[in-house]
């Protein structure tokens, strides 16, 4: 079987958390070059092929001239925010699938034109979203929205980390280059996949949000309401003890659901029952593996360019709110999801 030809644009810390797992993946995968401007990060990602056993790719810091000299089947794309447009922009103009990370964008309208860019080119964009990509998340869906346990009534949903303290003096505390802060970073998992959950958008939030003293706001409180009439809870604590976790309850008519926001569990508890139980789910080795069953076509993409725009215009949303002091604010629309 011929292995998939990858770039990895980016090869920061979150670049290397995806290596280790790809590396694992060596007979469906190629990485053909690294393209990173920093030669120290370059230099720590090259370390972990080193320890595999394996030689490292060639750095290309030059994305143009990587695609045009190593022209790859696909590309990772793990930088900055504000970069992702114009790099996935790039690699889909020159005959590129990608997969890139989490937020797609920095706003609606870089969502509406890459998905412009995406239909026009005709290539493959799966946003990394783990919760989305989780055999965990799917089934989860599968099970409210097939009957199985009934009308859906309200989600509630936390995620905590010591990013404030953790992020400070970086790129994520940086507005212009990160978007936004814990709500828009690791925060946009929370906000991903309580949509995905749901199944729909949502009709109006009402948001409160602080900074702690800090450039971008590590702190903030949502609730909102979905054009079903559902109702939901949303909670990130930036500022937390050293950790990093999440929990999401579901409630519908027949049962609870409980996961996480990257999808790292499910368990349900029915009527009648007075615990909850694991769901039995397929093992996954995250998002890279599940992008190459997409490519494939062994599934279809959960996670298309349309999720990227429909969670900018929640958070949208979600700051307008804020800026008016929790006024209630209605969110954007925007299209049906492609399957």
């Amino acid at each position: 079987m011929s292995r998939t030809r990858v770039a990895i644009i980016g090869a920061g810390g979150m670049a290397r958390h995806h290596l280790r797992q790809m590396l694992k993946q060596t007979e469906t995968t190629e990485i053909v070059a690294l393209c990173e401007p920093s030669e120290e990060q370059a230099r720590l990602s090259a370390a972990i092929f080193t320890v595999n056993g394996q030689n490292p790719p060639p750095n290309q810091p030059d994305l143009e001239k990587l695609l045009v000299t190593y022209q790859p089947d696909t590309a990772f794309i793990i930088t900055p925010h504000a970069y992702h447009y114009e790099q996935a922009k790039a690699c889909l103009e020159a005959g590129v699938d990608v997969l890139l990370e989490k937020p797609m964008v920095m706003n609606a309208d870089e969502a509406r034109s890459l998905i412009e860019v995406r239909n026009r080119t005709g290539r493959l964009l799966v946003v990394a979203f783990p919760g989305s990509l989780s055999p965990q998340i799917r089934r989860a869906h599968d099970l409210l929205h097939n009957g199985t346990v009934g009308e859906l009534l309200s989600i509630s949903a936390t995620v905590w980390q010591n990013w404030g303290p953790g992020t400070a003096g970086t790129w994520r505390q940086q507005p212009a280059i990160s978007g936004g802060g814990f709500l828009f970073d690791t925060g946009a998992h929370m906000l991903n996949t309580v949509v995905d959950l749901a199944g729909e958008e949502f009709s109006e939030v009402c948001a409160f949000l602080d900074n702690y003293g800090r450039p971008v706001e590590t702190l903030g409180v949502v609730i909102g309401r979905l054009k079903s009439g559902g109702l939901v809870s949303l909670h990130g604590c930036g500022e937390a003890i050293p950790s990093c976790s999440s929990t999401i309850y579901v409630f519908t008519r027949q049962a609870i659901l409980r996961t996480g926001i990257w999808g790292e569990y499910l368990e349900i508890q029915k009527a009648g029952r007075q615990t909850f139980r694991k769901i039995p789910v397929p093992a996954s080795l995250g998002v890279w593996e599940q992008f190459l069953a997409v490519r494939s076509g062994a599934m279809a993409n959960p996670c298309p360019p349309e999720v990227g725009l429909r969670m900018a215009l929640l958070y949208d949303a979600i700051r307008e709110s804020a800026a008016q002091g929790g006024k209630p604010v209605r969110c954007g629309t925007m299209e049906p999801l492609t399957p």
